[in-house]
Parts: C-alpha cells; sequence; structure tokens
C-alpha cells in the first residue's frame, strides 16, 4: 500500500495556479525527498496533504482513503514552517498542552518517548525560547511525532542547521522509519544532506512533477567521470574531447571532466603518452543528486 496518492492535484490562488495537475505516489515506509525551486509548489502541496488548505481539483489519498477522513487525518504528524510554542514555557510544558490538545492517553510516557526520539531527554526543562535553532526544529519534530503517526510531513526542517544539527536530523529519521514503520515526506533545498537519507525522490516545477524516482535508479542514472588537472589544461581538454567524445570545464573545481564510463588511468597515460601532457591531479567521481537537479532544471528552462 501506497502512503500517499495524489492524482490530477490543482490548487489556484486567485489567477496563479500554485499546483497543477500534479500527480504524485509515496510508498509506505520511503523517506520521500521533495524538491524544486522556490515557489514550484512544494509547500502548497504539503498543506493540501495535511488538510491546512483545500484543493480545487484532484484526488489524494493517504493510506488508500480520503484524505480527510477523520481516522487517516489521526495518524499524521506535521512540521510546516514552525512549531506553535509558548517562548516562555519550557519544552515539557509545551509538550504538554500539545499532548492534551491531542487527546493522548499517558501524556508522560509518550513525551518522554519522542524526546529520548529527537535526542532531547536532557533539555525537557529548557524554556523554549532559550533553545537553540536546532534544538527548537527537534522539538517540532517531536511535536509531530506525538501519538506515533504513520506518515510524518516535514517542510525544510534541516534548513538553518550546523553540521551536527543536520547529523541528528538525519539519524532521527532514518531511526522513525526504520524501527517505528513511520513514511516520511521531506522538502529540503540541502540536496546533500537529503541524498544521505531519501529512498525515493519527486521533482517538482510550476506546480507540476517533473520526475519521481527511487534512490537506487537515480544512482544509476547518475554517470560517474573522470576529473583531472594537467600542465596544458587547454590543449589536454581539446585531444581529451577528441579522443573520448565529451570532456568539459568544471568552473567550481577547474577541473577538466570526461565523462562515458573511461578509466583515470587510461585518461592520464593517453594524454602523457601521446601528447607529453603530465597529469597532476586525477579522480574518478560521480554526479550527485544537487548535479543531476541542476541539470534537469537547465534542461527544462530550454
Amino acid at each position: 500500500m501506497n502512503a500517499i496518492e495524489i492524482r490530477n492535484l490543482t490548487k489556484t490562488f486567485g489567477e496563479k495556479r500554485a499546483v497543477d495537475g500534479l500527480n504524485m505516489t509515496v510508498p509506505q515506509g520511503a523517506i520521500y525527498g521533495f524538491i524544486g525551486e522556490n515557489g514550484s509548489g512544494k509547500s502548497t502541496t504539503e498543506k493540501l496533504i495535511c488538510g491546512l488548505i483545500q484543493p480545487n481539483g484532484g484526488e489524494i489519498k493517504l493510506f488508500g482513503k480520503d484524505h480527510r477522513d477523520q481516522g487517516v487525518r489521526a495518524h499524521i504528524g506535521v512540521l510546516i514552517e514552525s512549531p506553535g510554542c509558548f517562548p516562555n514555557c519550557t519544552v515539557w510544558n509545551n509538550m504538554k498542552l500539545q499532548a492534551a490538545n491531542l487527546g493522548i492517553k499517558d501524556e508522560d510516557k509518550e513525551i518522554r518517548r519522542v524526546l529520548h526520539l529527537v535526542r532531547m531527554d536532557g533539555a525537557a526543562s529548557n524554556k523554549y525560547k532559550n533553545c537553540s535553532l536546532g534544538m527548537k526544529q527537534r522539538i517540532g519534530i517531536a511535536f509531530a511525532l506525538l501519538g506515533n503517526p504513520s506518515l510524518l510531513v516535514l517542510d525544510e526542517p534541516i534548513n538553518g542547521l550546523d553540521a551536527d544539527g543536520m547529523r541528528l536530523m538525519r539519524e532521527i529519521l532514518v531511526d522513525i522509519t526504520k524501527n517505528y514503520g513511520c513514511t516520511v515526506l521531506i522538502s529540503s533545498h540541502i540536496l546533500g544532506e537529503l541524498e544521505k537519507i531519501a529512498t525515493h525522490y519527486g521533482i517538482i516545477r510550476h506546480g507540476k512533477m517533473l520526475l519521481e524516482t527511487t534512490a537506487a535508479r537515480l544512482n544509476e542514472d547518475c554517470p560517474t567521470y573522470v576529473a583531472l588537472k594537467a600542465n596544458d589544461m587547454q590543449k589536454a581538454r581539446t585531444v581529451l574531447e577528441r579522443a573520448f567524445g565529451k570532456a568539459d570545464s568544471d568552473e567550481a573545481t577547474g577541473e577538466i571532466r570526461v565523462a562515458g564510463g573511461v578509466k583515470a588511468e587510461e585518461v592520464a597515460k593517453y594524454l602523457y603518452e601521446n601528447f607529453a601532457i603530465p597529469v597532476t591531479q586525477l579522480r574518478t567521481a560521480k554526479i550527485n543528486l544537487e548535479e543531476y537537479y541542476i541539470n534537469l532544471m537547465r534542461e527544462e528552462r530550454k
């Protein structure tokens, strides 16, 4: 069974079509990375899934039922923007208020469970206003996890976090999917972090789904290449392009990239033996999610 199935979803705000005939499938147990430019419709789609706004057309099903079904909605956890916490209250008291709002039984036990999940056991007595950004993000996830939801919807939960905060967030998301069977829909612009945990991806532009794929399929679709620097970069690029079909300059690193599955030692040997061009740096690398996304957007803009 799929956790989310969306067909022909449409949402307009006045004359602006924020979501335009969107189709989307999120398998149960997945960490689904939802990717797109600012204004592409990610947050609007998430709000539609959670029932915070209503669509103009189309269908949203959660675990096989209409997303408006009260039984299904009771099993959704949501963190969009920031948690609604009282700044002068402690983390524990904010959690108590949310647990009471949700009608959770044995609320103290449940609060201890979710605070442990988000690595906040020792911060329960802290006032919310004194918590760091990373702590506040984890508190928001703790709010969303109250009641042990089957689906967690997160809008940009790792933005602004430092390296340690992002590491903790990765651990939490993997933990709740692996050990609690929760499905996670997460939007983020930090694609390098998303790539470390996502099992599935959806790429959206102008409210339409451009591509849905799995992490395994994306890995197959991202080619490897040889990156190098040589004493005569201009000549090296010219002869490599002639010999191997494609050699591009990487402006960010100053390297020449040779694609097509060629081996690094083959490239270095060819340059030195045929043109006496020594290679000063040589490595084999792979197109990552960020580059794949940028290339896809570039093709769409043509």
